[in-house]
């Protein structure tokens, strides 16, 4: 993916507010994303600090979560928590372990993120039953966090929108919204219809795909109102709705999301003008998403730049006397270079956010 990004010196931090108050806290991931030592966690918690962010970190076990927050930036919002994609809610294994991970970080985190997974479609009453208990023992603890299940199987997203309005009552367990993860099944479940047996994941430049185009980009074009009908049916049910907000497209193999919304996909023919495709949101998609989280939850939305994939290297400008001890900077520039990027998704985050406020006060 091409980024349509100028290259800068350091991370963005231009017209981001300095602390996260009010109702719609902007999170991005933190962790170390390249081989190094903890300086490279000191270097995120200097970009956050200046991005003004809150943390989402991932965590395998309470021990790893425990060394990560030391890191993480404290000021504003508490982190949010991406545990294991393999813990599964549907069984009582997976929820002792995030019951664990609730008590022992109370009033550390604000939110524990866990996926759903395929089987839950088939046993929905379990899966409700299992909430609903999980709901309880969180309750345990007025300061501990609230639960999150994520979008993330590939379910029709009316079902996932169904399971959440049925644990209305349960007020620590809400819903996670991934975007990526919602517009990926969706262009590839509308390109399926107009053309059976045929995958969009599994075209390329030097198959069909200059004949056939017009057809992904006009499925490509159904995700983002698709996230947007769903956004609002889940704003109805009155909780805090957490959002993963990525970008790509369904013809990128292997991992089609967690890129920039500052991205272009190249293609070797033309099509509309250009030698590239845009994809399923761009910035004007992810203003969309935010402006309608924001008048949709009025319990509140939270959002994180969930990007991974950002490949490249910047100079480390005012963070270089925290890798005196290296000689070679290579992987501090990488760990720059991505962090730049999430400090640039994040700042269209908080200018969205800011605008839906301007507006709504001047109505």
């Amino acid at each position: 993916m091409d980024g349509a990004r100028p290259g800068h010196g350091e991370a963005s931090t231009d017209e981001v507010p300095a602390e996260q108050e009010g109702p719609w806290p902007v999170h991005a991931l933190f962790q170390q994303r390249v081989s190094g030592d903890d300086a490279l966690l000191k270097l995120a918690g200097l970009r956050f600090a200046q991005m003004g962010a809150a943390a989402e970190v991932y965590a395998d076990t309470p021990d790893q979560l425990d060394y990560v927050l030391r890191y993480a930036p404290s000021a504003g919002r508490l982190p949010v928590v991406h545990l294991n994609r393999g813990i599964d809610v549907l069984h009582e294994r997976g929820r002792a372990a995030v019951a664990e991970f609730a008590r022992r970080f109370a009033g550390r985190v604000a939110g524990l993120v866990v996926h759903d997974h395929h089987e839950m479609a088939a046993q929905t009453d379990g899966l409700l039953a299992g909430l609903r208990e999980l709901n309880t023992r969180l309750g345990e603890r007025p300061d501990g966090p609230m639960v999150f299940l994520e979008y993330a199987a590939g379910h029709d997203p009316g079902w996932f929108v169904d399971v959440a309005e049925r644990l209305r009552a349960a007020e620590r367990v809400s819903c996670c919204v991934d975007v990526g993860h919602i517009g990926i099944r969706q262009a590839s479940s509308v390109f399926w219809l107009r053309h059976p047996g045929v995958g969009l994941g599994h075209l390329s430049p030097d198959d069909r795909l200059p004949d056939l185009i017009a057809d992904v980009q006009d499925a490509v074009r159904t995700c983002l109102p698709t996230v947007l009908d769903v956004t609002r049916s889940l704003g109805q049910i009155g909780k805090p709705i957490h959002f993963h907000l990525h970008d790509g497209h369904p013809l990128i193999p292997g991992l089609s999301d967690h890129f920039s919304f500052l991205t272009r996909l190249p293609v070797p023919f033309s099509y509309a003008g250009r030698r590239s495709l845009s994809t399923m949101y761009g910035p004007a998609g992810l203003a969309s998403i935010v402006s309608t989280a924001v008048g949709a939850c009025p319990q509140g939305a939270s959002f994180t730049v969930e990007v991974h994939q950002a490949e490249g290297r910047l100079p480390l400008g005012d963070a270089a006397r925290l890798f005196s001890h290296w000689r070679d900077f290579t992987n501090a520039e990488r760990m720059n270079y991505w962090l730049s990027v999430l400090s640039d998704n994040a700042l269209l985050i908080s200018r969205a956010v800011a605008e839906h406020e301007e507006c709504r006060a001047g109505r």
